[in-house]
């Protein structure tokens, strides 16, 4: 990922972590709405690597939000 793209991924993870806590799910319980691995979902919370656009579209699916609220930065 390039340093200057870091800070928006960071923001992405912060508002994908809050409104999965907020809505009491655990990481396991996201990666499995979303089919993709626990880790997974913790590497784009804590902004440890880039994902792509479709996987921001099933994050927000599986919170029942839309895309805009995880890029509110």
């Amino acid at each position: 990922m390039k340093e200057k793209h870091k800070s928006i991924f960071a923001s992405i993870g912060k508002n994908v972590r809050r409104i999965r806590k907020e809505q009491k799910l655990s990481q396991q319980d996201l990666a499995n709405k979303c089919d993709v691995d626990r880790a997974k979902i913790s590497t784009i919370e804590t902004a440890k690597e880039d994902f792509h656009f479709t996987t921001l579209l099933e994050l927000a699916d599986a919170l029942n939000v839309k895309p805009k609220e995880l890029l509110d930065f």
